[in-house]
């Protein structure tokens, strides 16, 4: 029976979904900010596309192994559909070409480390802290 209730009932079984202290970007007037922030403490900027597997499979793992202590970094989410203006504005304010989905570490008002795609997950973030 235990097979058929985790078949039929979606909720028997399965693991709770990790929660990540996320701060959405909607405004241009957010990434002057982040970048003042900068200065003080790691940001992370997490662009991702809605409508893209790809970028949902990579965000998946990105919150399951995202490990950091609260207040340790400061993580920001860019919805490169509904806020395209400001997935560009990334772009151009810290000098990187701009992917979806795409993981920018900023330090002391620069970009130390992108990646994107499936390298993200392969990024040793604690190492930008």
């Amino acid at each position: 029976m235990g097979l058929f209730s985790r078949l039929f009932n979606g909720n028997s079984g399965t693991k709770e979904e990790k929660q990540l202290p996320w701060l959405d970007v909607t405004e241009l007037s957010q990434l002057k900010a982040i970048k003042e922030k900068s200065e003080t403490k790691t940001q992370i900027i997490f662009k991702h596309s809605i409508r893209c597997g790809i970028s949902r499979m990579v965000m998946n793992q990105f919150v399951e192994d995202f490990n950091f202590e609260a207040g340790e970094v400061d993580l920001y989410y860019i919805d490169v559909i509904n806020h395209r203006d400001v997935s560009n504005a990334v772009a151009n304010i810290f000098n990187v070409v701009h992917e979806s989905p795409q993981l920018l570490v900023v330090k002391n008002g620069v970009v130390v480390a992108h990646e994107s795609h499936g390298s993200i997950n392969g990024m040793d973030l604690k190492a930008y802290i």
